[in-house]
């Protein structure tokens, strides 16, 4: 039998019973569970949190901890969270990349 392809980064294997909470990365509908950092619930969906704003590279986070800049995610309306220590919440728009007018 087949492996199931993996499409996020992070495969959860316990806690899997809490409710879920829908969000919305890069304008597609998603599903977190309850109690999930933003962090968490991104790369739970998909391979990279955010792509570098010098380069084509991919970001996954790094200190986890909230003490390094790697894990900014940006909303639809602009403004830019830390993905490791904000909180899913029930209609988050997340966006990969900086908005067109994010300075």
């Amino acid at each position: 039998m087949a492996a199931t392809p993996q499409l996020g980064r992070i495969v959860r294997l316990a806690e899997t019973g809490r409710k879920q909470v829908q969000f919305t990365l890069d304008g597609v509908d998603c599903i977190a569970l309850a109690g999930d950092s933003v962090l968490t619930a991104v790369l739970s969906v998909g391979p990279v949190l955010r792509w570098s704003e010098f380069g084509p590279e991919g970001r996954a986070g790094f200190c986890l901890m909230g003490a390094c800049q790697d894990c900014w995610i940006w909303t639809e309306e602009g403004t830019r969270l830390r993905g490791c220590s904000t909180l899913i919440a029930p209609g988050m728009c997340l966006l990969t990349e900086a908005p067109k007018a994010w300075p």
